[in-house]
């Protein structure tokens, strides 16, 4: 991403404290270093400093201009995610949706890969005859879609997204386990457990409870 673009587009939408701080990362002079030896600094001009904690604020600033081609259509965009929502009733629109997409990433400096995007068709469990639409070109078709952490099939379940859970939350208690045979405190032990497996099962947890099953609660 260009850091003029990035200057230019809060002004477009009319942010102006995003404005300030895009000009200010634009300003900014980047260092790096081999075995030791720093380099001759130069001046930013291309992409998001690493670390910097305004890199996903930068690139939702700069999407600010990006929107649907057709009204029905919808786009959700967090950080560097972009998910573009298509109704059935819109299913025609797509290529003209993925078409503005891809514009909209030349202009800033951006290059999308079809090959690393991926499209999930969700319907209802109650919808047992269904004809999925025609598949993209270069655009793969998947059954789960992982947004945000979270693991979605197409018939809307969080069911692999509890597996998933509930075995990463083993393999840390397992791993607490052995650190309270190396004599960590009961304290500290509870300070780990907080922080790794309780997080793990609060993740996102008011975003996808509402779709568990009663097997999945078991």
């Amino acid at each position: 991403m260009r850091q003029d673009t990035a200057t230019h587009a809060p002004a477009d939408a009319g942010l102006d404290d995003a404005r300030h701080a895009c000009n200010t990362s634009a300003q900014l002079l980047s260092p790096t270093a081999l075995t030791g030896k720093p380099s001759h600094t130069s001046w930013v001009v291309h992409g998001i400093i690493q670390g910097s904690a305004i890199g996903p604020v930068s690139y939702v600033v700069n999407a600010a201009d990006l929107a649907t081609t057709e009204p029905g259509n919808s786009l959700c965009k967090y950080a560097d995610d972009t998910y573009i929502i298509v109704p059935a009733s819109n299913v025609d629109t797509r290529h003209s949706e993925l078409n503005n997409v891809e514009a909209w990433a030349a202009a800033n400096n951006l290059t999308p890969n079809r090959s690393t995007s991926v499209k999930i068709v969700f319907t209802t469990k109650r919808q047992r005859q269904f004809t999925p639409p025609p598949l993209l070109p270069s655009i793969t078709r998947v059954t789960t879609l992982k947004v945000l952490g979270v693991t979605i099939s197409d018939k809307l379940s969080v069911s692999t997204h509890v597996q998933n859970i509930v075995s990463s939350c083993a393999q840390s208690v397992h791993a607490i386990r052995i650190l309270r045979t190396q004599g960590m405190s009961e304290e500290a032990i509870q300070t780990v457990f907080q922080s790794v497996v309780v997080a793990k099962l609060m993740y996102a947890a008011n975003a996808w409870w509402g779709f568990i099953t009663a097997t999945d609660r078991q």
